[in-house]
């Protein structure tokens, strides 16, 4: 057997190996050892290898951006901004059709500006929106599909986890990710809004009104989430500005949510200990998927098969649209069956270097930040595909009267929703790169 098809013959294994509950981190792993052993016939290159590589892997300083972004959600989440976001949008949408469910998408892209994680937005505010979605008689099936699919808003909106790992990968500009996936996440959460409004048009009884709540209550509650506003203008705008590097500004941001979350009576010491010992988990999570992910890579660039991939696609003649919608439905296929962070470090190293040869009439930095976008995307759409969107399980887990079959048809207008919006990206790159090209 080819060194090659050695590779292509790990895929199938991988993922026997996680439908097996086997962790993905650990997966890739063991793979990736054993296939580097096999491709170089000795244990001696692999042993020198595993000596520096966690060292070098995890001396990387743009990684500590990822723990300080996750102990700024954690501080989110218990200095109470989640509710004081979904009040005020229940306050301007509440009395519209449909509109606690799109007050609900909204609290979620607010929160997740300060956030950066998907399952944590998506639990967090089902925490707080689902008891106001069922007072007002909404179904089950469009309660928990509108909070699932809005928590993906967590790893769109700036600032995202999903968004570094790539920046990283791809050796990218991370305040130039962010600011391109600024247009593409406002027109996620419109998107959402808009399905809501055609889903209870279609189903008038799944989704009962609520009394107009008086205008000075509406800007009582809107003055509440200023803080909000700041930090993500603070972290956001001061990366992209240079005020200070992203790691910087992920620690800011991190100072501020903490700040706010003291003030507002929501931080005391047991909840910081928590919040600290949350982010040490969700850390040594995530650097193990990373680690085991660049043994894998490694493994695979041993190989050949990025260089053989590419090389080969340039031959066949596929046009870039094709390569790219190929690309775009295996990630919606690997989204039913494996998490986004995995999704991105197991297959952005194969696939980017393939359509960075093909010519889609960008610069190679603006085609990087465009692909990325997309990717991201699809990946967020992956979260609340069945049968294993995890976005799904958290919040039907948190409905207990509401049956996973319910959960799973309340999906399905998002779902449509977010492949028109990539449709739409993929035919104007101007929607995601103009702020760029603006500022």
């Amino acid at each position: 057997m080819s060194k090659l098809e050695i590779a292509i013959w790990s895929f199938p294994v991988l993922f026997v190996l996680i439908l097996l509950r086997m962790p993905i981190g650990l997966a890739m792993f063991i793979l990736g050892v054993g296939g580097s052993v096999w491709v170089n016939g000795s244990w001696l290159q692999v042993v020198s290898q595993m000596k520096s590589m966690p060292y070098a892997t995890f001396s990387n300083y743009s990684l500590s951006i990822i723990p300080l972004f996750l102990l700024m959600g954690q501080f989110a989440t218990h200095g109470g901004l989640s509710r004081s976001i979904f009040a005020a949008a229940e306050s301007w949408l509440g009395h519209r059709k449909g509109g606690i469910a799109m007050a609900s998408i909204g609290a979620c892209a607010g929160f997740g500006a300060i956030c950066g994680s998907s399952l944590a937005t998506a639990a967090t505010m089902a925490q707080v929106a689902l008891p106001e979605l069922r007072r007002y008689g909404y179904s089950g099936s469009l309660a928990t599909g509108a909070l699932a699919a809005g928590g993906t808003l967590g790893i769109l909106i700036p600032p995202s986890l999903v968004l570094v790992i790539y920046a990283l990968l791809t050796e990218q500009n991370i305040a130039k990710l962010f600011m391109a996936a600024i247009i593409p996440g406002i027109l996620a959460a419109l998107g959402y809004m808009a399905a809501v409004a055609v889903y209870v048009r279609i189903k008038p009884d799944s989704a009962g009104r609520r009394e107009p709540a008086p205008m000075a209550e509406r800007f009582k509650a809107l003055a509440k989430v200023w803080p909000v506003l700041i930090v993500f203008l603070a972290v956001v705008g001061g990366i992209y500005l240079g005020v200070f590097t992203p790691t910087e500004g992920a620690a800011v941001g991190a100072a501020g949510t903490g700040l706010i979350a003291l003030v507002n009576g929501g931080l005391n010491w047991q909840r910081m200990i928590h919040s600290l010992q949350q982010t040490a988990i969700s850390s040594g999570m995530i650097f193990f998927i990373v680690l085991g992910a660049a043994v894998y890579n490694t493994f695979l660039a041993f190989a050949q098969l990025p260089q053989e991939a590419a090389a080969w696609v340039t031959e066949q003649g596929f046009s870039p649209l094709m390569v790219l919608t190929a690309i775009l439905v295996l990630y919606l296929v690997l989204g039913c069956f494996m998490d986004s962070l995995s999704m991105i470090l197991l297959t952005v190293p194969i696939f980017f270097p393939v359509v960075s040869e093909l010519d889609f009439g960008l610069s190679p930095e603006d085609f990087a930040l465009w692909f990325g976008i997309l990717v991201l995307i699809v990946v967020e759409v992956g979260l609340i595909t069945p049968p294993v969107g995890m976005n799904l399980f958290i919040i039907n887990s948190m409905a207990e009267d509401t049956p996973m079959g319910e959960t799973y048809r309340g999906a399905i207008p998002f779902i449509t929703a977010d492949i028109i919006r990539v449709v739409i990206l993929v035919a104007f790159p101007s929607l995601t790169l103009g702020l760029i090209w603006l500022f």
